[in-house]
């Protein structure tokens, strides 16, 4: 059987850790709209490639930084980013990751977000943090020939 052409291309950035395991930093679709699927950033420091385990302001900041240098790197906008997802392994720090948070969403397009509680996090860290971004496509009606219940 012949393998098809992937849909998806591969984003590296150096400007963030390189994946600890079988993923990609970034997956990026670009039929109908350009899609970029932002892998969970975990707080390792780059270059060092150490992994940063202290206060949980600084992991947050640490996580959206490399998030934020994938989707620059990929051709994206923060202000493009239509889906966050993070997670904590204590929601008591709910408040202080809410703080971080809003200095890297700012303005009236903010993305749709859900923070999750979990048992535990790639190499003992307090936060993770992926996202889905999003560039302008074609319009309903140019996919779907003006279908009914699209456009």
């Amino acid at each position: 059987m012949a393998r098809r052409a992937p849909i998806h291309q591969q984003i590296t950035s150096k400007k963030a850790p390189k994946p600890v395991g079988a993923y990609s930093q970034a997956v990026l679709v670009e039929q109908p709209g350009s899609t970029l699927f932002v892998s969970g950033q975990i707080p390792i420091e780059v270059p060092s490639g150490d992994v940063f385990t202290g206060d949980i302001k600084r992991q947050a900041e640490i996580a959206f930084n490399h998030l934020r240098n994938i989707v620059q790197d990929a051709g994206f906008q923060m202000d493009e980013v239509v889906k966050c997802s993070i997670f904590l392994t204590d929601l008591k720090n709910f408040e202080s990751i809410n703080q971080v948070y809003q200095r890297f969403f700012v303005g009236g397009a903010l993305p749709a977000r859900a923070v999750v509680e979990v048992s535990g996090l790639p190499k003992g860290v307090g936060i993770e943090v992926e996202a889905i971004a999003m560039k302008k496509g074609a319009a309903a009606d140019d996919l779907f020939g003006g279908a009914p219940g699209f456009g």
